[in-house]
């Protein structure tokens, strides 16, 4: 599934890739190459907001999952506590039946007994019933006493045999009861086991959407990556096109001054530092982050892999032969403070962020500064309006004259 992703997206990008490298042949002027950045901006917006849907589509099945997983947490529950019952149910039947078994062997046993006791009543140990006990009394007192006994000894074993009877009787209407009982929780149990069948299928299919959402997400999040390369690309071939203007203004400014002035390095410093000068020119350090441009901003990077605003400006006046610090703090003392009425290319700007000073550049012309910017990567950006306009407060130092 993932290989299919991916060359699914190499396939879309090597597409949008040919577009632009056929294009590129004809792309002779910034207008063109501007067409192209916005239609690249246009594409990476598309992806941006479907990647926000899809994230947004997880979001919801998220709490979809939740909501399956508690209502199967309790299903869960609703099943242990109905296998109890069941279990519990199963003991009081099988109690029963022997209850009402014991019963039965009771019954059976008084039956013998009152048997036995008859018997007893007889004189000669043969066949004889009540009337033959009755009537062989020696004497109307003990015929009195006898029929008393046998009345006693009736009424007696007929009441206990009847509560025996009744005592069956409502154990077997128990047995009933728990029987029906039985086949209801069976019944219940059956429900309840569909129930999180079907719960637990819902949420095999959130999953199986859950997965889709997330490869669609790596995806766009390739195509995204892909296209804000080569939206670097063709920044790099905007300011490449701009190069060769600032170039050629800052050679014909240096052929109509002085060529020995353009290499004295004037340096003033609180600590009375001064920036060595060597071999190289005011145009190769200008030039110097052209080929960079989009370089990522790397707090204290001072190299072509990473920048911060101060390392940038150090490397690119070192690519031109001159040794100047490599920290605000320590720029914003070099070289000689001008007027911004006076500005040129090649003087440092400095701005207002998270302090005084907190920000520097060089100076490009045209209102233009290159520098590193933590939020675009070593750029072109205009200091005339919008945000740099305001955090510049009129800060020009010039190290070269």
């Amino acid at each position: 599934m993932k290989k299919a992703i991916v060359t699914v997206a190499t396939i879309t990008l090597i597409g949008i890739s040919s577009t632009f490298l056929t294009s590129e042949a004809h792309a002779d002027t910034v207008q063109d190459l501007q067409n192209r950045q916005s239609q690249v901006q246009d594409e990476r917006s598309d992806i941006k907001a479907n990647l926000a849907n899809a994230k947004e589509e997880i979001k919801e099945i998220m709490v979809e999952l939740e909501e399956l997983n508690e209502e199967i947490s309790q299903i869960n529950d609703a099943l242990v506590a109905n296998e109890e019952m069941i279990d519990h149910t199963n003991e009081e039947m099988a109690a029963t039946e022997e209850e009402i078994e014991e019963l039965e062997e009771l019954i059976d046993e008084r039956k013998k007994i009152l048997k036995d006791r008859m018997v007893s009543y007889q004189r000669n140990g043969g066949n004889i019933g009540f009337l033959d006990v009755i009537f062989g009394s020696k004497s109307f007192g003990d015929f009195i006493s006898r029929i008393t006994a046998v009345n006693k000894i009736t009424a007696s074993d007929t009441e206990l045999m009847d509560q025996q009877e009744r005592d069956k009787e409502e154990v077997e209407n128990k047995f009933a009861e728990l029987q029906d009982m039985a086949v209801e929780l069976e019944g219940m149990q059956e429900v309840i086991t569909v129930q999180k069948e079907e719960n637990e299928s819902k949420k095999l299919t959130l999953k199986n959407k859950e997965d889709e959402l997330q490869s669609k997400i790596k995806n766009l999040q390739l195509k995204d990556s892909e296209l804000a390369s080569l939206e670097a690309q063709v920044n790099r071939q905007i300011a490449s096109k701009r190069q060769t203007r600032v170039a050629s203004t800052v050679t014909s400014k240096s052929n109509s001054s002085n060529d020995s002035s353009s290499k004295n390095l004037t340096t003033v410093s609180r600590n009375q530092s001064k920036a060595q000068p060597a071999s190289g020119s005011l145009s190769t350090i200008l030039n110097a982050g052209y080929p960079h441009i989009g370089t990522p901003y790397v707090w204290a990077g001072k190299g072509p892999g990473g920048f911060d605003c101060s390392g940038f400006v150090s490397w690119a006046y070192a690519q031109g032969g001159y040794s100047i610090p490599s920290s605000t703090a320590g720029l914003q003392y070099t070289g000689v403070k001008i007027s911004y009425s006076n500005i040129q290319p090649g003087d440092l700007v400095f701005f207002n962020t998270y302090k005084t000073n907190g920000h520097v550049g060089i100076y490009i012309g045209n209102g233009k500064f290159i520098g590193a910017q933590n939020s675009t990567g070593l750029a072109i950006a205009d200091m005339t309006t919008g945000y740099w306009k305001n955090k510049f407060a009129g800060h020009v130092r010039r190290v070269i004259k």
